[in-house]
C-alpha cells in the first residue's frame, strides 16, 4: 500500500541545515538505531522502556478477526450512543478518529467526555439515555482524575436506570493490573481490553486504546492497521527516504534554529488531527526548558506578518483545497511549509506512526527523552493537595482577587502582580493590557480556558485569539481545561519561558456531585485551574487568571475588546 507524499518547502538556510541534519542522523545510524531501542539516540536512561509502539500495528494484525468480531457485537446489541470516558492519550486519538470517520450506519453515535465542567457533564447526561448506551472507561493506571470521577458518575446513574445489569453497559480499556481492570471485576464490565504497558499514552494510538473505539465506530480495523503497517515499513528506511525521520529531522532542525512554533493547518477532511497532534508534540518535546509548541486552529493572517519563529505543517485529504492558496502565500512569503497529503481517510493511522517516529526523532536531535512528562504531575500533585483539603475542610483554600471588576475578578502572585505594577486603583483594563503587552518576538500567547466547551465559548476564545494575533503577531494558542493539562500544559509548564498565559475560569451555573466524594466536579475543576496556575506561577510563568461570576458570554466579550483594544 502506498503512502500520501510529503514535501518540504523550506527557505534555503533552513533547506541547508535540513540535509546537513539528515546525513548525520544517517552516519550515525540513527535509523537502525531507533528500531533496536538503542535509548542512547536520546538521553540513555529509560527510553528503550517506551518503544513497544513501534511494532504494535504487526501485533494487532496477528488476530485480524478480533476486532471485527467485536465490532458484530456491539452493533448487535443495538446501543443508540457510545460515550468514550477518558483523557489525553486515552481520548484524543478516539476523538480524532471520530470526528473524521463520522457515525457509520448501524452503529452508535460516538461521543468523547474528557471535561470536568459540570455544565458539561450535565449537558452529555441529558443528551443520552442511559438505558441504551455503551460506556468506555479508557484509562491506562486506572489512577488518574478524571476518569475515576466520570466513572464514578455515570455508573451511579446506570445503577439507577439498570440495577444490577449496570456493568454489561461498560467496557474498560486499561493496563494490566490497573485499578480500573479490578473495578472492572468488581462491577461485572461487559468486557476489559488491554494495552501494553511499554506504550505510553500519547504513543496508544494504534494499541488498543485507539483501535478498540475505531471497532465499534465500524470501520474496518484490518484495513486501518494494514495501511499504518505499510508506514512502518518505509520508517524502517535510511534517512533519506524515511518519511518519518524525515519530518522528525525537519521539526529538529528547524527548532535548532528558533523556529519552535509548529502551526498546523489541517483542511476540513483531517480537522482534528491537530489535537492529536497537540498532545503527542507538546508533551514529548516539552521539558528542561525546551519545547516545540504545536499551534493548532489558529486564525490565517497576511503571511508577512508571522514571525521568523514558525514552521507551518499543511496536512490535507487529497482533493481539499480550502487552505491551498494561503498556503502557497505562506511559502511566497519565506516561510517554511511541510505539506502532507493523505490519499482518503483510511490512511488516518499512517500519519498516526509518522508522526510519532518524527517526535521520537526530533527529541533525539533536541537532546531530550520525548517519553516522559515531569510536570504533567506537577499539575497532578497541587491539585490532589487541593481536592485533598477539601474533603479534610469542606472547602478549597480562601484567594483574593488583584481587581474585581464588573463580574470579572484578576488573580495572580506577587511577582506578576509587581511585573504589572497592579494596585488598588488599576482597573481590569489597565491590567490586561499590561499583560498582553509583555508579549515580545518570538513568545507566544496561550488562553487556558476552564468553561464549557461548546460552540459559543470557542467561537469567543477564538476572536480573543485572533485579535492578540493581529496585534502583536505572536503564535497563539488556546485550551480547554482540564484536557490541556494532559496534552499542551506540559510544554507551558516544562518548556522555555516564552508563553504569556491568561487562565479563564467561571462560577458554575449548576454543579453535580462526583458519587462517593466529598468534592463536586465544580471544586474537581476548580482545584485543577487553580493548581495549574500555581504551577506556571512555580516556573515563573508570565500569568493571570480572570474569573467569571456572571454572564460568560458578555464577560467573553469584554475580554475580547480589551485585547482587540476596542476597549
Amino acid at each position: 500500500m502506498s503512502i500520501g507524499p510529503m514535501d518540504f518547502v523550506f527557505p534555503a538556510e533552513l533547506a541547508e541545515a535540513f540535509e546537513s541534519e539528515l546525513a548525520a542522523w544517517d552516519a550515525a545510524d540513527g535509523t537502525e538505531r531507533l528500531w533496536n531501542r538503542d535509548a542512547s539516540l536520546w538521553t540513555g536512561r529509560d527510553e528503550a522502556n517506551w518503544l513497544a509502539w513501534l511494532d504494535v500495528a504487526e501485533r494487532q494484525l496477528s488476530d485480524p478477526a478480533r476486532f471485527p468480531r467485536f465490532a458484530a457485537e456491539v452493533k448487535a446489541r443495538a446501543f443508540e450512543d457510545i460515550v468514550l470516558l477518558g483523557m489525553g492519550g486515552s481520548s484524543l486519538c478516539p476523538e480524532v478518529l471520530s470526528f473524521t470517520f463520522g457515525r457509520r450506519a448501524g452503529f452508535p453515535r460516538f461521543s468523547i467526555l474528557d471535561s470536568t465542567d459540570p455544565e458539561q457533564v450535565l449537558a452529555l447526561d441529558r443528551r443520552i439515555d442511559i438505558a441504551k448506551t455503551l460506556f468506555f472507561v479508557s484509562s491506562k493506571s486506572g489512577s488518574t482524575l478524571e476518569p475515576n470521577v466520570f466513572f464514578a458518575y455515570f455508573f451511579d446513574r446506570a445503577r439507577q436506570e439498570l440495577g444490577d445489569a449496570a456493568g454489561s453497559h461498560f467496557i474498560a480499556i486499561t493496563d494490566p493490573g490497573s485499578k480500573m481492570e479490578k473495578a472492572a471485576e468488581q462491577n461485572g464490565f461487559w468486557k476489559t481490553f488491554y494495552g501494553e504497558p511499554k506504550i505510553g499514552g500519547r504513543f496508544s494510538a494504534l494499541s488498543d486504546f485507539g483501535m478498540v473505539p475505531l471497532a465499534a465506530m465500524g470501520v474496518d480495523v484490518a484495513d486501518f492497521l494494514l495501511r499504518s503497517r505499510s508506514m512502518a515499513k518505509e520508517c524502517r528506511l535510511p534517512g533519506g527516504q524515511n518519511p518519518g525521520v524525515q519530518l522528525g529531522v525537519a521539526l529538529g532542525t528547524a527548532w535548532k534554529m528558533g523556529r519552535d512554533k509548529l502551526t498546523i493547518i489541517n483542511e476540513k477532511g483531517i480537522l482534528d488531527l491537530g489535537a492529536w497532534m497537540e498532545q503527542l508534540v507538546a508533551e514529548s518535546t516539552g521539558k528542561h526548558g525546551k519545547a516545540i509548541i504545536p499551534v493548532d486552529r489558529e486564525p490565517l493572517i497576511t503571511p508577512e506578518n508571522y514571525g521568523a519563529d514558525r514552521v507551518f505543517a499543511y496536512i490535507a485529504l487529497e482533493g481539499e483545497t480550502a487552505f491551498a492558496d494561503d498556503v502557497a502565500a505562506i511559502e511566497a512569503a519565506g516561510h517554511p511549509v511541510i505539506r502532507i497529503t493523505l490519499r482518503e481517510r483510511m490512511d488516518l493511522g499512517q500519519e498516526f506512526f509518522r508522526w510519532e517516529i518524527a517526535t521520537a526523532v526530533a527529541g533525539a536531535l533536541m537532546g531530550i527523552n520525548p517519553f516522559d512528562q515531569p510536570d504533567v504531575e506537577a499539575s497532578k500533585i497541587e491539585t490532589r493537595k487541593l481536592t485533598d483539603e477539601f474533603e479534610q475542610t469542606g472547602e478549597l483554600p480562601a484567594e483574593t482577587a488583584r481587581i474585581a471588576d464588573g463580574g470579572i475578578s484578576l488573580f495572580c502572585d506577587d511577582a506578576n502582580a509587581a511585573a504589572l505594577g497592579l494596585d488598588e486603583t488599576t482597573s481590569l483594563n489597565e491590567a490586561l493590557r499590561r499583560h498582553l503587552g509583555r508579549i515580545s518576538a518570538g513568545d507566544y500567547f496561550a488562553v487556558l480556558a476552564y468553561l464549557n466547551m461548546n460552540a459559543e465559548n470557542e467561537t469567543k476564545l477564538q476572536e480573543i485569539r485572533g485579535s492578540v494575533l493581529s496585534r502583536f503577531g505572536s503564535a497563539t494558542c488556546l485550551g480547554f481545561g482540564p484536557r490541556f493539562l494532559h496534552s499542551t500544559g506540559q510544554a507551558y509548564k516544562g518548556g522555555a519561558n516564552n508563553g504569556v498565559f491568561v487562565q479563564v475560569t467561571c462560577d458554575d451555573a449548576e454543579d453535580l456531585a462526583v458519587p462517593g466524594q466529598k468534592y463536586s466536579f465544580g471544586i474537581v475543576k476548580s482545584a485543577q485551574a487553580r493548581g495549574d496556575l500555581d504551577v506556571l506561577f512555580e516556573r515563573g510563568r508570565r500569568a493571570i487568571r480572570l474569573h467569571i461570576a456572571g454572564d460568560v458570554s458578555e464577560a467573553l466579550k469584554r475580554i475580547g475588546n480589551i485585547a482587540s483594544g476596542a476597549e
